[in-house]
């Protein structure tokens, strides 16, 4: 159910050879008003065979059809059947730039597969006639406890995805018990968000080049009680997202730029940054040269727990227990940090055992389904965390598509628990993977 034009519409897929009958080809004779109709009495005929065209391809190119894809939208976010569902409506909804910068990765988004197909080089072992019939989800961070190990992860500019942006999913995190993490590039302040979510919220972190500016927005954070500080390091080298700035200029070319709010022009961003109040925002020097004396000064400066977000290797996840971290993220930033093609699954592991239990370990990038939250809990994941699927539901109902992906998530986990004979997050150990 893409839309024709969208240059993420492949993003995932792999490439095919085509046949001399191509869908190019077919698509190009075809009117609109018969395209559907030609395309269904295909789909059922025995000439695909002599074509070289699989039944597959007819459907996926049923699903192109823009009258089909409005067939199968949802009007409700009680319609969805799992988290993809909210992806459709939301690339429907929001103009091409700002789902773009939802979709998108670096260089050919091949991190972004690479995350996905991680899952599945796990399998779980399932056990029999266990007592399944309660089943405990509750994790503890920092001697606080959550009704669920699902968080949701800072994403900025949540204002170009709906027009309550951070406060929408501040009340959804409030009405599920889930925590939350603000971004720094949040279009809502940290202060407001606080009281939309009915207390205090993790502060997400960037370095903003200037240690002023860092230390100004950590006790502005500090001041309105967030009890954690995630610092953000994967993005300190930039990233190469091809995808989005191939969106932007098909959105300026349409006319539909979000002046306000606009998450992937930096000039625009800052203006409708609300965190960047009184900060010096002119001329801010890159953030390229920061090391582990950025982290050292950080701990000396805050009360907060300290939490880095974006460790990937062994060597790094015993560097921050060296300079006295209080937790790690394990992240490449949903695909868009690094072009590694490692996903962040296959990382954690390793990070585990260096840790080896003295700090709690988190991991995103890439979780929608319950078993992916399983898989890396068997792997000694404390909690996980989601993005894109949370943005998507933002962008489709706001607060209500939000509780919704919640919900779905928190469901399918618990089935997978029932299925594994895991009655609590604690049963789940590495005896339950291979």
């Amino acid at each position: 159910m893409r839309r024709e034009g969208h240059p993420w519409a492949d993003a995932g897929e792999d490439s095919k050879a085509r046949s001399p009958l191509s869908e190019e080809k077919i698509m190009s004779a075809l009117s609109q008003e018969n395209r559907r109709q030609f395309l269904k009495f295909l789909a059922g005929s025995p000439l695909l065979a002599c074509a070289g065209i699989s039944a597959l391809s007819i459907q996926q190119l049923l699903a192109h059809s823009q009258q089909d894809a409005l067939d199968w939208l949802l009007t409700s976010p009680e319609e969805a059947i799992n988290v993809f569902d909210f992806e459709s409506v939301a690339r429907e909804k929001l103009t091409i730039a700002h789902f773009g910068y939802i979709a998108t990765g670096t260089d050919d988004n091949g991190t972004i597969r690479a995350n996905r197909d991680g899952f599945k080089k796990y399998q779980l072992r399932a056990r029999r006639l266990v007592d399944v019939r309660t089943i405990n989800t509750k994790v503890e961070l920092f001697g606080r406890q959550w009704d669920t190990p699902i968080i949701l992860a800072p994403a900025g500019s949540q204002k170009a995805f709906h027009d309550e942006g951070e406060l929408a999913v501040a009340r959804a995190a409030s009405s599920r018990k889930a925590l939350q993490v603000l971004s720094t590039f949040a279009t809502t302040s940290v202060e407001d968000v606080n009281e939309a979510r009915g207390e205090p919220v993790w502060y997400q972190l960037y370095s903003i080049g200037r240690w002023e500016n860092a230390l100004g927005m950590a006790k502005r954070a500090e001041a309105a009680g967030c009890p954690v500080l995630v610092f953000t390091v994967d993005l300190l080298a930039g990233s190469n997202r091809e995808a989005l700035r191939r969106a932007r200029i098909m959105d300026q070319l349409s006319g539909t730029v979000c002046s306000d709010c606009h998450p992937s022009d930096p000039v625009l961003a800052r203006k409708s940054k609300p965190m960047f109040d009184w900060l010096d925002m002119d001329d801010v020097p890159p953030s390229s040269g920061l090391t582990w004396d950025f982290v050292d000064r950080l701990k000396d400066a805050t009360s907060m727990k300290l939490v880095i977000k974006g460790i990937v290797t062994r060597e790094d996840a015993e560097l921050c227990v060296e300079h006295g971290v209080d937790g790690i993220v394990v992240s490449n930033h949903g695909g868009r940090a690094e072009a590694s093609g490692r996903s962040t699954i296959e990382c954690l592991s390793e990070i585990v055992a260096a840790v080896d239990g003295r700090i709690p370990v988190l991991i995103d990038s890439g979780f929608r389904r319950g078993t992916d939250i399983f898989k890396a809990m068997a792997l000694g994941a404390d909690a996980i965390c989601i993005g894109r699927p949370y943005l998507w539901g933002l962008g489709a109902f706001g607060q209500t598509g939000v509780e919704r992906v919640l919900d779905i998530l928190l469901r399918e986990l618990t089935i997978v628990m029932r299925q594994m004979g895991t009655t609590r997050i604690g049963d789940i150990t590495r005896a339950s993977i291979v």
